[in-house]
């Protein structure tokens, strides 16, 4: 982009924050128009089977109905037939455990490495191979990973990276976010091994009802929940 154009953006971002977001949209459009539509059988795995991990995704939670909704699971489909196999989950577990880092992604991931190297363990992998073990494996987020998660998917060279409902999607929905996409991350961590597959927006119309009643008081809470104090509750 030419120094002058990219004057203009910062302009108009200084005088029109609207406008600046309309124009992060219309970038965002186009960055993304590479990637497959995600009902495809991708690396010969089909739609039903991303469906299910998905599902398994969004039941990851700790309840029917966190606030920060964010689940992640991480699966094998190298090394089994059929549905494959479920290694390890997580989910944003910042407000239980004090550490903000700990997104579903950042949990699955170190749950993942504890299980892979656990000596009484399925796997009882040394940490080399733990670490090398990554390549072979995909994860399933049901949201768009935040710039540091796609950063630690790209450090641990996943096979895949398949997520549900998207930053825009987030934002539009009131949910604060760094607007970096995970397919910006991917195209500026090409020097790492292990490109690695992007899958997006699987199984929308189902992840995305897990982050709209959080800032709308309107919206009906997930199944088995409730509204309490203007928030939604495990009933």
């Amino acid at each position: 982009m030419r120094l002058r154009s990219v004057l203009q953006i910062a302009f108009s971002c200084f005088n029109s924050p609207a406008l600046c977001h309309e124009h992060h949209l219309h970038a965002r459009a186009t960055e993304q128009a590479p990637i497959g539509e995600p009902t495809l059988s991708i690396n010969r795995i089909p739609f039903s089977t991303r469906a299910y991990w998905m599902r398994q995704a969004n039941l990851a939670l700790d309840n029917p109905c966190p606030f920060a909704a964010f689940g992640s699971v991480i699966v094998n489909h190298t090394g089994s037939s059929g549905l494959g196999e479920l290694v390890c989950t997580g989910h944003n577990s910042g407000s239980t455990t004090g550490n903000p880092t700990l997104h579903g992604e950042m949990a699955a991931i170190s749950n993942c490495s504890r299980i892979l190297t656990d000596p009484t363990g399925p796997y009882n992998l040394a940490p080399s191979a733990a670490v090398a073990a990554f390549a072979g494996l995909t994860l399933y987020t049901n949201a768009e990973s935040c710039p540091m998660c796609a950063s630690a998917i790209r450090w641990a060279g996943f096979r895949e990276y398949v997520y549900g409902t998207s930053i825009d999607t987030l934002i539009a929905q009131g949910w604060g976010q760094i607007r970096i996409a995970s397919m910006e991350v991917f195209r500026q961590s090409f020097d790492l091994p292990n490109p690695g597959r992007l899958i997006a927006e699987v199984m929308t119309n189902e992840t995305d009802p897990f982050f709209a009643w959080q800032y709308d008081p309107d919206y009906p809470c997930p199944k088995g929940c409730s509204r309490v104090e203007g928030s939604c509750a495990a009933d």
